[in-house]
């Protein structure tokens, strides 16, 4: 009965005669053919039919046309014919050519044929289409009972395309039957309106072919959303919905009732997200007030996190910690303290410690302890219920607060609950001296000097100082002697000696600790003796020429001895204020006009004569001043700005073009200084250019000039066609040979060891500094993280855990911890290059923390040679990270070594698949090749391998297993889309390990 309805829902009947209470008026031809009559169906139902019966005269062709019919858009029309024929066989003598059969034709047209249509010309000519002929399957014939059984046929018959007209005729021919049609039926098929997927779909009329399939396009019912587009379904030439594609599903708020209704979810409810999900119970502690809601608000005083779902129960934050227990040790103290009674439904509790200096009992008389106080394992986000505190003063009160916070404290309006304490230091022995300088020295002594230590922790008694003969003694038998100042003068040692020296502070708490050992040398008795003979000649000189060359001599005397005094002062301004790096000597510390010059690091040596000294901006009074002086001030009409390539600290970065006056224009990029800046980022800007406008080398970035007198501020640089070094490699993976490398590194290199030489210290050193050019140059850029290093930032690259902004990953050791940055520390930061060009710009240290980065470091663990990567160079890199920043080597070895290398691209090749000796490897850092043991599957195996961006076409091609992996060839991959020479060795080097894994198991292991 379904089957039924179905069926009668998916056909539109445009005529059906059984329905017919009056005379239906179809046109018949001749008049004595077809004639319409009133009879009985087989459930004795009153009906008008059609019969005709002339089957005793010759030659038969009776026309019988029916009334109009509007298809109604229709393109395919059915027709159903009930109807029953006489057995020829059981009529007697009949004496013309009796039929069993009749033909169905139709006439596309637009208006009704006119019923005076007659004449035997009109029905042989006219333009009727000829739909079948058509037999009965039964007949009926006279029976032994007088009466007649009438045996009724249907049959149905399509025909189409229309297209011609809005409607058309049907026409019957009967060639000489004996027949009745009981009932015509004409009808179109058609796909009833539905919901499915909930998306509506109109009615849709079926095709001009039987075969044929119309698209239909589905609208997502009320409160239903998109969830694949497009939406349609397919209507076939039965009138059936079929091949659904895309679908719609309940937005968020919504559930799916019976599969075609999208309903609100009740008050109390929600549903968070769109989908086939139904509404949900309101987490504990929320509530919903509202139909459709798509969350449950919080209660007062209670909230969800970040990083909390919809779905989780609203908590609160802890109450305060508890039972706080402190134990001083002179200038440390250890913390300890219960967890709070209520955690606040949280699992996430966490403590801060915040720490004042109180100068007196009034709490409004504290302030912010010194970024120098140490907390061990921290100040915030601490775990565990305990914190020790060091490097406070001695002899001054304090107060500890020790907060409880949650991931819910950051929502609440009221402070965090906090447990407070008050306690007070010891007295302290004073901390260590820093370093030690040696001032002047004869062939039997030498005299020193130091500043105070930085914690004195009261006032300074005396120093002492010990000493002993490096070569023939030990600190078990040195000599030590006491200085109320921090200064002294060492006698009666050995010539030509070299002496260790340690010196300690003492307070009225005792001794602090010894400095670090340091080797001071006499000078030998010939050393001393020639520099009194120098003297002594100058002397005899003078005595021996005349009053004009007594004159010279009295002039350069003069000279000499002011050069020396202006010497001197600098000199102990150096011992007062040099801590073991670079010095910058400041207008602050001189009282008349000082020079704005950085000197290198006693350990580095001085620069070759004639190399300029870099100027540090920051010293000029007015940094104005330092532009003006050092970059090139454009007129703004000769700037053209094309094009947006990126995106800087300060303001958009462009390309460009520039047309000095008189000369050929050239490519620029240029970088703009954004609207709203402050005067300090104006200065900050301007310093990267002032620093720019010192360098003049092919393998650092020049500076063409400014534009400060108009808006926007503008510095114009040379532009780099092929951008950053890093992005660079990674988009060439594996094009370069080697000696193409080693030679973009000797251009680095040679841009490192010129700054070096101007005593410039970089300090931020990375491929993503290096700039390339069409010539594949590579030039060293950005020039502006010293004037960052007192700042904090979010950014991960440059996040250390002691706070300030340093490139973790880059940077030495020493420079970590000690802020000490030196020419050694960028050759630190050389090797890391070296290594990140190697490997073809991949993040050094890959997915590890800076943390853990530091601590592998600490423990004597390097990065292991990229692959393909020759011994020799990643020997380099082992050299450039040698703890001792002493050992390593300077810029001009680097670029001596890089030159021999290109001279001899024989030791480029050999021992390639190496690895060099060296520290041992961390397991971080052992990912020279991706394990392999644990992969299953094509997938593991392409994620292993970072090439996920292959597996379509791995699939695609048939290699969908491990064992169809193990037989790819070469030009498999050049075949199935993996053109990079790079990708394609590291792919066939993985293949090869992985038949080398399967010749080595034994029958049982491969089975």
């Amino acid at each position: 009965m379904t089957e039924v309805r179905q069926q009668k829902n998916r056909q539109e009947t445009v005529m059906d005669t059984r329905t017919a209470t009056a005379e239906l008026g179809w046109i018949s031809f001749p008049a004595n053919g077809w004639e319409e009559v009133s009879g009985y169906d087989e459930n004795l139902n009153t009906i008008r039919t059609y019969q005709v019966c002339n089957v005793f005269e010759p030659s038969q062709n009776n026309w019988l046309l029916t009334t109009y019919i509007d298809r109604r858009a229709a393109q395919r029309i059915y027709v159903e014919i009930r109807f029953t024929v006489r057995d020829c066989a059981s009529i007697p003598s009949v004496l013309g050519s009796c039929k069993e059969t009749f033909n169905l034709y139709y006439l596309e047209t637009d208006r009704t044929v006119s019923e005076g249509i007659k004449g035997v010309e009109y029905w042989a000519n006219a333009p009727f289409l000829k739909v079948d002929t058509i037999a009965a399957d039964e007949s009926f014939s006279q029976v032994d009972f007088g009466g007649r059984l009438m045996k009724v046929n249907t049959e149905v018959r399509s025909f189409g395309p229309l297209s011609k007209g809005r409607g058309f005729h049907l026409a019957f021919q009967d060639l000489g039957a004996c027949m009745s049609l009981l009932a015509v039926r004409v009808f179109y098929k058609k796909c009833p309106s539905i919901v499915q997927n909930f998306a509506f779909f109109p009615e849709t009329l079926t095709g001009a072919e039987s075969t044929s399939l119309v698209i239909a396009r589905g609208n997502c019912i009320p409160n239903a959303e998109e969830v694949d587009v497009p939406i349609k379904l397919y209507c076939n030439g039965d009138g059936e919905w079929m091949v659904p594609i895309g679908s719609c599903s309940c937005k968020a708020g919504y559930e799916p009732d019976n599969g075609n209704v999208c309903r609100a979810c009740p008050q109390g409810t929600f549903k968070s997200s769109q989908g086939a999900g139904l509404c949900q119970q309101c987490p504990l502690n929320s509530r919903s007030t509202i139909e459709a809601a798509t969350l449950c608000g919080c209660r007062n005083g209670y909230y969800r996190g970040d990083m909390d779902k919809p779905e989780d129960v609203c908590t609160s934050v802890p109450s305060a910690p508890r039972n706080v227990v402190s134990v001083v040790n002179q200038t440390s103290v250890m913390l300890e303290w219960h967890s709070p009674r209520d955690l606040g439904h949280r699992d996430d509790l966490s403590y801060n410690v915040l720490c004042r200096r109180c100068h007196s009992s009034e709490r409004r008389a504290c302030q912010p302890c010194d970024d120098s106080v140490a907390f061990v394992p921290g100040k915030r986000g601490l775990k565990e219920t305990r914190v020790e505190i060091s490097k406070l003063r001695a002899h001054t009160s304090y107060t500890f607060d020790i907060q409880a916070v949650n991931g819910v404290s950051n929502k609440s309006p009221y402070p965090a609950q906090q447990l407070s304490i008050n306690i007070t230091t010891n007295q302290a022995a004073p901390s260590a001296v820093p370093i030690m300088h040696q001032v002047s020295s004869t062939s039997r002594s030498f005299s020193l000097s130091w500043p105070p230590p930085e914690q004195p922790n009261g006032i300074i008694l005396d120093y002492e100082i010990r000493y002993y003969d490096k070569s023939q003694s030990s600190v078990l038998n040195s000599s030590e002697i006491q200085s109320e100042t921090p200064s002294v003068v060492l006698e009666g040692l050995r010539p030509g000696t070299g002496y260790v020296v340690q010196v300690r502070a003492r307070t009225v708490a005792g001794y602090g600790a010894y400095s670090k050992e340091m080797l001071f040398q006499t000078l030998t008795d010939d050393e001393y003796k020639s520099e009194l003979g120098q003297q002594l000649s100058l002397i005899a000189g003078s005595l021996v020429g005349g009053v004009c060359i007594v004159s010279l001599v009295a002039i350069a005397i003069i000279c000499t001895r002011r050069r020396q005094l202006k010497e001197s002062v600098y000199g102990d301004k150096l011992q007062q204020y040099n801590t073991g790096g670079e010095v910058t000597l400041r207008p602050d510390m001189f009282s008349g006009p000082a020079p704005t010059v950085t000197f290198p690091s006693l350990s580095e040596g001085h620069s070759s004569p004639g190399v300029k000294i870099y100027i540090d901006p920051f010293t000029y009074e007015d940094p104005n001043e330092a532009v003006r002086e050092f970059a090139k001030e454009i007129d703004p009409s000769c700037v053209k700005i094309e094009e947006v390539i990126g995106s800087g600290e300060f303001g958009e970065v462009y390309k460009g073009r520039l047309k000095p006056v008189g000369k050929k224009e050239i490519p620029v990029a240029i970088k703009t200084l954004k609207v709203g800046y402050s005067e300090r980022q104006r200065r900050d800007f301007l310093a990267e250019a002032s620093i720019m406008g010192q360098f003049d080398q092919p393998n650092i970035i020049r500076l063409e000039g400014v534009v400060t007198k108009s808006r926007p501020t503008m510095i114009i640089t040379e532009f780099m066609e092929n951008g950053a070094l890093d992005s660079f490699l990674r988009q060439n993976d594996g094009q370069f040979p080697v000696i193409q490398l080693v030679g973009m590194l000797r251009g680095i290199a040679s841009g490192m060891r010129y700054l070096a030489e101007m005593s410039y210290v970089h300090r931020d050193l990375a491929a993503r500094n290096i700039l390339v050019n069409s010539n594949l140059v590579c030039k060293v850029s950005d020039f502006g993280l010293s004037r960052y290093l007192e700042e904090d930032t979010s950014d991960p690259t440059y996040t250390s855990s002691l706070g300030g902004k340093i490139p973790v990953r880059w940077t030495a050791p020493e420079a970590i911890a000690y802020r000490k940055f030196t020419s050694a520390s960028d050759v630190w930061s050389y090797g890391i290059v070296t290594w990140e060009v190697m490997a073809y710009g991949e993040r050094p240290y890959w997915d590890m923390s800076n943390q853990d980065v530091i601590n592998a470091i600490e423990q004597d663990f390097r990065l292991p040679a990229p692959m393909d990567c020759p011994v020799v160079l990643h020997q380099l890199m082992l050299d450039c990270w040698q703890k001792d920043r002493n050992a390593r080597p300077k810029f001009p070895d680097i670029v001596s070594m890089l030159d021999k290398m290109i001279r001899n691209p024989a030791s480029l090749k050999a021992g390639t698949n190496n690895v060099a000796p060296g520290p041992s490897h961390h397991p971080l850092l052992d990912r020279g090749a991706p394990d392999l043991s644990r992969v299953s599957s094509v997938e593991d195996w392409l994620a292993a391998l970072k090439m996920t961006q292959y597996r379509d076409s791995f699939m695609g091609s048939g290699f969908t297993s491990l064992p169809l992996i193990t037989q790819i060839t070469a030009e498999d991959l050049q075949r199935i889309g993996v053109s990079l020479a790079g990708h394609q060795k590291k792919i066939l080097t993985s293949v090869q390990s992985m038949r080398h894994n399967i010749d080595d198991q034994s029958p049982t292991e491969s089975v």
